[in-house]
């Protein structure tokens, strides 16, 4: 039994990677995952002990079938009294086990959720149907700086996390670096986390939201405080001036829904677009970020991505080629 266990725990370790409750990034993911350590633990070895003592009972009753064929009352009951002085250290065996994944569950959660000093940046993340709008404040001005699908935090730092929905409810989900919480609508939960290892993650709603719950990933990068810094400066900053079709396309067919700092676009029904082209992703996950995708993206985002609330714009193709150049270099 103890090399199955053995087998079991080692093939756990080989669940790793960007979206992996057992790969832990971060103090919460790391909290969580020896809180399931030791549940797997306990658990193994209650079931350990109830099965043999399953085992000693039936090769116990096998034992007896001869002696009740000859009528050896003695030995029976001497046999039912072994079974009734095991029981208690069963039962004992599981209440103990069940009392300790109490209490740890309970410390876990106390440190999960702990009130903490003040963190080192915070910043609000908000679910769409099916996007993310994620808005840092501005450590400089105190104002907010928006993105959006692109969660970055600076290694070694507590971040806490203003979470809230636009629509329905979604639900936070990195798990490598901490555990699920729900975004309600009318409601901020708050979550403090802190990455420890840098490296991009992948996080999930994990509340179902409609049609395309299962494309509304948010990519997460964790990096040095120093390149988080430079990075989110950069974030700041308007999107640089820009002439030409593209930008007179947009300005007429998509800035009601979509903003872009540092031009007269301001619409909010849509991602921020001032960085778009720096993102990793498109449409929350859905595609890569190229300019091949943008522009199939404007074009047809119901064949991309059904149901999403982005309109097929329509343009002419020598338009949807304009715009897709001007925002793939938005930087």
């Amino acid at each position: 039994m103890s090399a199955r266990l053995l087998v079991a725990y080692l093939l756990l370790i080989g669940c790793a990677g960007t979206q992996s409750t057992l790969d832990p990034g971060g103090d919460q993911a790391g909290a969580l995952f020896s809180l399931f350590a030791l549940t797997m633990w306990v658990c193994g070895a209650i079931y350990t002990v109830v099965a043999a003592g399953l085992g000693w009972a039936l090769w116990q009753a096998w034992r007896r079938r001869g002696v009740d064929a000859r009528g050896d009352g003695d030995v029976t009951h001497r046999t039912d009294r072994r079974l009734t002085r095991l029981l208690p250290f069963v039962a004992g065996t599981i209440v103990l086990g069940l009392t300790v994944l109490i209490t740890a569950s309970f410390f876990a959660d106390r440190a999960l959720f702990a009130t903490r000093a003040a963190p080192a940046l915070e910043v609000r993340v908000t679910g769409h149907q099916w996007w993310w709008r994620v808005e840092y404040r501005d450590p400089a001005s105190g104002g907010w700086i928006e993105t959006a699908n692109e969660l970055h935090l600076p290694q070694g730092q507590t971040v806490r996390l203003a979470l809230g929905a636009a629509d329905v409810i979604h639900s936070f989900w990195v798990p490598n670096v901490a555990g699920k919480l729900d975004m309600i609508p009318g409601r901020t939960n708050l979550l403090d986390i802190t990455a420890r290892r840098a490296g991009w993650y992948r996080g999930q709603c994990a509340e179902f939201c409609g049609m395309q719950h299962a494309h509304m990933a948010l990519a997460v990068k964790v990096e040095p405080p120093a390149a988080f810094r430079a990075w989110l400066a950069a974030q700041a900053a308007p999107a640089g001036a820009a002439a030409g079709r593209g930008a007179m396309v947009f300005a007429t067919a998509c800035a009601a829904c979509h903003a872009i700092r540092g031009t007269g676009a301001g619409g909010r029904a849509g991602p921020d677009l001032t960085h778009v082209a720096g993102r990793r992703t498109l449409a929350a996950g859905t595609l890569t970020m190229t300019r091949g995708n943008l522009q199939g993206w404007i074009t047809q985002p119901q064949a991309i991505k059904p149901g999403t609330s982005m309109p097929a714009v329509p343009l002419t193709p020598a338009d949807a080629d304009a715009v897709a150049g001007y925002l793939a270099g938005l930087q």
